[in-house]
């Protein structure tokens, strides 16, 4: 798992690391030390902690004038044992819900596993969104399937072409055109 490494064509335009607004501004990383496990495999020293033992992420791009991030995750996504999703709301998403951020593109090709528990975080988050929305692009079909077991599809918009995007192709800006795209068209 230390090969994986977050998507970093995207640098160059956007570094959460230097952006004040960011939950993760002036995060340090040493290409050196391999620090951060995943029951006990080293992970790439890129991704960042967000105060979980399962699952580490990246938020690889935001634009605060469009109100949309996108954001990349490796690991076990565990509400049931390590509430994932109550350090991620509370680390992460919280901090961007406060800049104004309510479109959010999950990149989960990299989560593993999925074990749920309740939804009330993604209820929560779900409905600070607004006028927004979440949508989960290339999530593996086993954890999608948990995830909509747990009536998480409910909040986060899966499947179709979302499963299958190649995301890696696309500057942000196209990527956030594409998923709008794909949502309108499911809700028009």
């Amino acid at each position: 798992m230390h090969t994986i490494e977050p998507h970093y064509n995207w640098i160059d335009q956007y570094s959460a690391t230097e952006d004040e607004r960011s939950p993760l501004f002036g995060a340090e990383y040493s290409l050196d030390t391999f620090s951060n496990t995943i029951y006990g495999y080293y992970i790439h020293p890129q991704w960042d902690s967000l105060e979980s033992d399962t699952l580490f992420l990246k938020i690889l791009w935001v634009d605060y004038d469009d109100h949309t991030a996108v954001l990349e995750f490796i690991g076990e996504w565990n509400d049931a044992i390590e509430n994932d999703i109550m350090s991620l709301k509370r680390n992460i998403l919280d901090v961007m819900l406060h800049e104004g951020i309510k479109r959010f593109i999950l990149i989960g090709e990299n989560v593993f596993n999925f074990h749920g528990s309740d939804d009330s975080y993604y209820e929560e988050w779900f409905e600070e969104v607004e006028d927004g929305w979440i949508a989960g692009v290339n999530f593996q079909e086993h954890v999608r399937r948990e995830m909509s077991q747990y009536n998480l599809d409910n909040y986060i918009n899966f499947g179709g072409e979302l499963d299958d995007l190649p995301w890696r192709t696309y500057e942000p800006r196209r990527l956030v055109e594409t998923v709008e795209g794909l949502l309108r068209r499911r809700l028009g």
